[in-house]
C-alpha cells in the first residue's frame, strides 16, 4: 500500500463525518459538501508534508467551516446571507468545537436519515446518500443503479437543491419520520458494502474502506432500531459476505472464485454472528429480502465444501426472495442457483430470458454467467466469446484480468 492509499483509507470514513458536523452546526447542505470536498483535499497536500493532525476529524471540521464561511460569501444570495457570515466572522457563532464531534459517528447516521428526506424521490434519495455517506462517484452510482452517468450527475443535482430548500432540521428522525425513510437507509448501505465488497471499477477487486463504513453504519443503525428484521437481515448479510473477503483474491491480487476460495480463510467470527443474527430476525414479524438474502449467504457459508452447498435450499430461497424483490439481479443469481440444482442448460434458459432485460442486458454479470453456463455444458468456443464480453464490459481490473483468462483457457487448444 502507498502512502497516498494509507491517507485515502483515513480520508474516506471521515468525509461524512465532516460532513454532518458541518450541516449540523450551519446547515447549507449543498454547499457544505462542497466545503467539505475542499478540507479533504487540504488535507491530501499538507498531511503528507507536514503530518497529520492529533484529532485528523476536528481538523477537517475547522477547515471546512472556513471554507464553507468563504463560499457563502461568493454565492448569489449574498446580501440574505451577509448577517449570517458577519456573525461567524465575529465569533457569534463558533465553528464546532472538538468535543461537539461524536466519537460514535452519530452525525453521520443523522446525515444518511438527512439524505433520505420524504420530499425527495426514492431514486433522489438513494443518490445523494451515495455520494454524500458513501463517498462514491457520480460514475459508480450511476453502475450501482442502472441508470447513465448524466442522468445520474443531474438526479445528484436536483437533490442537493431539495435538501437545501426544504429547510428540513439536522436532527434523528423521531420514530413517525423514520419508516418511510428506513427502506431507502438500508438500500443505501447495502449498495455502498457491494461497492466495497466488489469494486464496480478500478485497479483493486475491493475497496474495504467502503464496505467497512457500511458495516459500521449498519451496527450503529442496528444499535438504535435491534428489533428491526429487516436491520438485523441486512447486518447480518454484510458480516456473512464480508467474511469470505479474505479468500476472494490470491496472494498477487487476483479473484478466486467461491468455488476454489480455500474456506479456512473465511472469518469464522463474522460467520458466527451472522448466523447467530439472521437466526434471531427470521422468526420476528415479515420476513423482508434483507433477511432472505442472508439466509442464502448462511447457506454457503455453512457448507463445507463447494461440492457440499446446498443447492436446492438456496433455489427456494431466491424464488422466495424474488416475490419480494424481482429486480434483474436477483433474477441472475436465481439463474446460476438453478444452474448448479438442476443442470446448466436450466440455468441458461432463465439468462436468456434476462438479456431481453434493458436494465441489466448490457451488464457484464450477465455474459460472465452465460460464460460460465456454456463452459459446463461444455461449449468451449461460445463460452470463451461469452467471457470476452463479460471482460469487455467490466469495470474492474481484476474481474477484467480474470474473465480474460477464462476466455484464454477455453481458446487455447
Amino acid at each position: 500500500m502507498t502512502p497516498g492509499d494509507a491517507l485515502g483509507d483515513l480520508l474516506r470514513p471521515l468525509a461524512p463525518q465532516v460532513l454532518g458536523a458541518v450541516v449540523r452546526r450551519y446547515g447549507h447542505f449543498d454547499t457544505a459538501e462542497d466545503a467539505t470536498q475542499e478540507a479533504l483535499l487540504a488535507a491530501a497536500v499538507q498531511w503528507p508534508r507536514d503530518g497529520v493532525p492529533d484529532n485528523p476529524l476536528a481538523w477537517l471540521i475547522r477547515v471546512a467551516s472556513r471554507r464553507l464561511t468563504d463560499l457563502l460569501r461568493k454565492e448569489q444570495a449574498r446580501e440574505r446571507r451577509e448577517g449570517t457570515v458577519a456573525r461567524w466572522s465575529l465569533g457569534e457563532l463558533a465553528a464546532p468545537a472538538v468535543d461537539e464531534v461524536p466519537a460514535d459517528g452519530d452525525d453521520t447516521l443523522i446525515l444518511l436519515f438527512l439524505c433520505c428526506h420524504p420530499t425527495l424521490s426514492t431514486a433522489s434519495q438513494l443518490a445523494l446518500t451515495l455520494r454524500a455517506v458513501g463517498g462514491l462517484t457520480t460514475t459508480e452510482i450511476a453502475r450501482a443503479c442502472l441508470v447513465t452517468e448524466p442522468a445520474m450527475a443531474r438526479r445528484i443535482n436536483r437533490a442537493k437543491v431539495q435538501i437545501r430548500s426544504s429547510g428540513v432540521p439536522f436532527r434523528m428522525p423521531s420514530e413517525a419520520e423514520r419508516g418511510p425513510r428506513l427502506a431507502v437507509v438500508l438500500r443505501v448501505l447495502y449498495l455502498l458494502f457491494n461497492e466495497g465488497y466488489a469494486a464496480t471499477s478500478g485497479p483493486e477487486l475491493h475497496r474495504a474502506e467502503l464496505s467497512g463504513e457500511a458495516i459500521r453504519l449498519a451496527r450503529l443503525l442496528h444499535r438504535l432500531l435491534p428489533e428491526s428484521g429487516e436491520v438485523t437481515g441486512l447486518l447480518a448479510l454484510m458480516l456473512l459476505t464480508d467474511a469470505r473477503r479474505p479468500a476472494r483474491t490470491s496472494a498477487d491480487g487476483e479473484l478466486v472464485p467461491m468455488a476454489a476460495q480455500d474456506r479456512s480463510l473465511w472469518d469464522a467470527a463474522a460467520i458466527a454472528e451472522g448466523v447467530a443474527l439472521v437466526t434471531a430476525a427470521l422468526p420476528r414479524g415479515p420476513t423482508g429480502p434483507y433477511q432472505l438474502q442472508a439466509a442464502i449467504a448462511a447457506v454457503h457459508d455453512e457448507a463445507p465444501s463447494a461440492a457440499k452447498t446446498d443447492w436446492p435450499q438456496i433455489v427456494a430461497l431466491y424464488e422466495l426472495l424474488m416475490r419480494v424483490d424481482a429486480g434483474p439481479v436477483v433474477a441472475l443469481n436465481h439463474a446460476v442457483a438453478v444452474a448448479m440444482a438442476r443442470g446448466p442448460e436450466a440455468g441458461l434458459a432463465l439468462v436468456e430470458e434476462l438479456a431481453a432485460d434493458p436494465r441489466i442486458a448490457d451488464d457484464h454479470r450477465v455474459f460472465a454467467v452465460r460464460g460460465h453456463l456454456l463452459e459446463l455444458t461444455g461449449e468451449h468456443a461460445r463460452a470463451a466469446a461469452a467471457y470476452r464480453a463479460a471482460a469487455a464490459r467490466a469495470g474492474s481490473l481484476p474481474q477484467q484480468r480474470y474473465l480474460n483468462r477464462r476466455a484464454s483457457r477455453l481458446a487455447a487448444p
